[in-house]
């Protein structure tokens, strides 16, 4: 925390201030598919007086603690599948270890540039993303057909049960050793990009990549969050605050879902994330502290 940016201001004021709006980042999150971190990390990190290491490193055990409270009734109902979650998951977390201690190794000024760059190659990504229910997989790799990489779920909107089996295993390990690099560097978590490669580069299903997707971002997750535990950068001050902001939002969140329009919340995300990338390249910069 700058001492400078906070004379003005009684100390409890940051936590409460914090509290609410990671409140209203846990509504957005749930209603727009995102993970809280993705959102938490560059607003938080832009507009708050906290050091970027706490930031990042509250906003990986955000992300953990939404994984961590879905994923067993996920694993349950069928839709996550253990089998396809865990090499990815071991590829992923291996290289959130590396990205973690490299983002506490470099300069606070560097980070908030990267993360600035970083987030608004998110919000890009999240404009020009497509997903497809079913993909078609005509048969898998090698790889893929080694591990089993396949599974069935029933599907309750369809009625219908589907078979599904992956290909691109190669790819999609290679893929996930960067989606680690940059969880751990930036404590993002990773469920904007785990989603999209299961389901668009592997081809599980949309619902199965999604319900897969939290499994694997708790193994990866918990090894970056212990650097920054054991790095003493996650304070409490401000990782209480956030994660029970965020996790009573998002129970707002999950009851607004049925009656919010995606397109519109979609924008809501995209312009936040593009105020937060810009702000944290400019701070990162020097032009506005």
């Amino acid at each position: 925390m700058h001492l400078a940016d906070t004379a003005a201001v009684a100390w409890w004021i940051w936590p409460i201030a914090l509290f609410f709006a990671t409140f209203a980042l846990g509504i957005i999150a749930v209603l727009s598919g995102v993970g809280g971190g993705v959102l938490f990390v560059p607003i938080v990190g832009s507009f708050f007086p906290f050091h970027l290491d706490f930031v990042r490193g509250t906003g990986l055990l955000l992300a953990l603690a939404g994984a961590l409270s879905a994923a067993p009734s996920l694993l349950a109902s069928g839709l996550a599948s253990l089998r396809l979650a865990m090499p990815f998951a071991l590829v992923g977390s291996t290289a959130s270890i590396f990205g973690a201690l490299l983002g506490l190794a470099l300069p606070a000024a560097l980070m908030h540039t990267l993360l600035g760059a970083t987030i608004l190659a998110v919000a890009a990504l999240i404009w020009r993303s497509t997903r497809s229910a079913y993909p078609e997989v005509a048969a898998p790799d090698r790889l893929a057909a080694a591990l089993r990489l396949n599974g069935v779920f029933q599907d309750p909107m369809d009625s219908r049960t589907v078979h599904w089996q992956t290909h691109r295993t190669p790819a999609g390990l290679v893929l996930f050793a960067g989606i680690g690099v940059f969880a751990g560097m930036f404590g993002l978590g990773a469920g904007w990009a785990n989603v999209p490669v299961l389901n668009l580069v592997l081809g599980a299903p949309l619902k199965v990549s999604v319900a897969t997707s939290g499994v694997v971002l708790s193994v990866v997750d918990t090894s970056a969050a212990w650097i920054y535990l054991h790095s003493g950068a996650v304070l409490p001050l401000i990782a209480v605050p956030s994660i029970v902001g965020v996790m009573l939002g998002a129970k707002i969140g999950a009851r607004l879902l049925r009656i919010a329009p995606a397109a519109t919340v979609r924008k809501v995300v995209i312009a936040l994330l593009l105020v937060a990338g810009v702000r944290a390249l400019l701070k990162g910069t020097g032009l506005w502290n």
